[in-house]
C-alpha cells in the first residue's frame, strides 16, 4: 500500500497529523532527526493508534539516507514539516536556518523527482504576512514583510514551491498557512514540548499555572483592542492536523498546480481571554504582570477562512476552552515534556 511520507513527524504539528491521517485511513511513514522532537513521541503515537509506525532517524538534508526512505516505502504523497522553528533562536544563528530549512526542502523535492511523486503539502506560516495591519489576511494578502529569518525560510520555501509548480505542470503543491497552533491531543500523549525557553504564549501561560514561572508578562495593555491586548488567531493542533488530510484529499481530484490556504479559526483571542480560559481550565488564577510592549507586535492578527472553508470543506472546531484544557492536561501528565512523563 502508499504511504505519506511525513517528514518531522515527531514534531508537535507533524505528530499531531499523523494521528489524524491515521484516523482518515492513510498509512505513513516518519522521517525526523529528533533536533526538534523526542523519539519518545514515537512510543506515544504506537499506543495512540495500536499500531507500530515505521519511523527514520534521519536528517532530511542527508541525501543519500533519505533516498532509502523513498526505495523501502511506496510513497503516495510528503507532507513536509522538517525544519527549524524558533523565531528567536532563527535571528541568531541565520545561517543555521537557512542552510538547514531550504537544504531540507531542496533534497525532499529532488527526491520527489527522482521518484516521480508529484503531490507535496508544505508547512507554512501566517509569519510570511509579516507585520501588515491589514487583517484579516487572507491568502492574497501582501507577502515578503517577513521580521526574522525563520519567516524568510517559509517565505523562500514558497517561492521555490511557486516556482516547482510553474516548471513542472504535474505537479501537486498545497501551502498551508497556519495561524498560532495551541493545544495537544485528547489523550494527553502527545503536545508541544518547546526546546529551551518558548517564545509562544499558551507554553508559557502553562508554566505560570503550574509554577515553574512566577508569573506570565503580559508583552501591552494599551493596544486598541478591546481590553488593551493583543489578539492573535490560536487553532487547537487537533484542527489543524485534520487540515492536512483535507489538504491530501483536495490533492486527489488535482492534475497539477500550486494551491495555497489559511488554516485558523478567522478570529481571534486576546492575551487577557487566553488567561481567563486557562485559569478556568487549571482551576486557579495564573499570575500575570503586565510589561511594556515588545517592539513589532502587531494589535491584531486573525485569518481569513473563507478560501479554506469553500475549497478544502475545513472549519476549525475546538474552541479557546478546548484548547486550554487540552494543554492543562498535557502539561499536567507531561510535567518536564517527552523527558519526565509520569504517565
Amino acid at each position: 500500500m502508499s504511504r505519506i511520507l511525513v517528514t518531522g513527524g515527531a514534531g508537535f504539528i507533524g505528530s499531531h497529523t499523523c494521528v489524524a491521517l491515521d484516523e482518515a485511513g492513510y498509512e505513513y511513514v516518519v522521517v525526523d532527526d529528533y533536533s526538534n522532537s523526542k523519539p519518545e513521541v514515537i512510543n506515544r503515537l504506537n499506543k495512540i493508534t495500536n499500531k507500530d509506525i515505521i519511523s527514520y532517524d534521519i536528517n532530511c538534508c542527508d541525501k543519500d539516507k533519505l533516498r532509502k526512505v523513498f526505495e523501502e516505502n511506496d510513497i503516495d504523497a510528503v507532507i513536509h514539516f522538517a525544519g527549524f522553528k524558533a523565531v528567536g533562536e532563527s535571528v541568531s544563528i541565520p545561517v543555521d536556518y537557512y542552510r538547514n530549512n531550504l537544504d531540507s526542502l531542496l533534497t525532499v523535492v529532488e527526491l520527489m523527482r527522482e521518484f516521480k511523486i508529484n503531490k507535496l503539502i508544505f508547512s507554512s506560516s501566517a509569519t510570511v504576512y509579516g507585520n501588515s495591519k491589514d487583517v484579516p489576511f487572507t491568502e492574497e494578502s501582501p507577502l515578503g514583510t517577513c521580521t526574522n529569518p525563520y519567516g524568510w525560510t517559509k517565505w523562500m520555501i514558497e517561492q521555490i514551491l511557486t516556482d516547482l509548480a510553474k516548471a513542472y505542470p504535474e505537479m501537486n503543491v498545497v501551502l498551508l498557512r497556519y495561524f498560532n497552533p495551541v493545544g495537544a491531543h485528547k489523550s494527553g500523549l502527545i503536545g508541544e514540548d518547546p526546546q529551551g525557553i518558548p517564545n509562544n504564549l499558551f507554553p508559557n501561560v502553562a508554566r505560570a499555572a503550574d509554577g515553574r514561572m512566577k508569573e506570565l508578562k503580559v508583552f501591552g495593555a494599551d493596544y486598541d483592542t478591546p481590553d488593551g491586548t493583543c489578539i492573535r488567531d490560536y487553532i487547537h493542533v487537533c484542527d489543524l492536523a485534520e487540515g492536512h488530510v483535507k489538504a491530501l484529499d483536495y490533492l486527489a481530484t488535482k492534475n497539477g498546480g500550486r494551491f495555497v490556504f489559511n488554516l485558523g479559526t478567522g478570529h481571534g483571542y486576546s492575551v487577557f481571554e487566553v488567561i481567563k480560559a486557562f485559569s478556568k481550565a487549571c482551576g486557579h488564577e495564573v499570575p500575570n504582570v503586565v510589561m511594556p510592549r515588545r517592539p513589532g507586535d502587531i494589535p491584531v492578527c486573525y485569518a481569513g477562512t473563507e478560501k479554506s472553508l469553500r475549497e478544502l470543506g475545513f472549519v476549525a472546531n475546538r474552541g479557546i476552552d478546548e484548547m486550554c484544557e487540552d494543554t492543562w492536561r498535557w502539561q499536567t501528565n507531561n510535567p518536564n515534556g517527552y523527558d519526565d512523563a509520569i504517565l
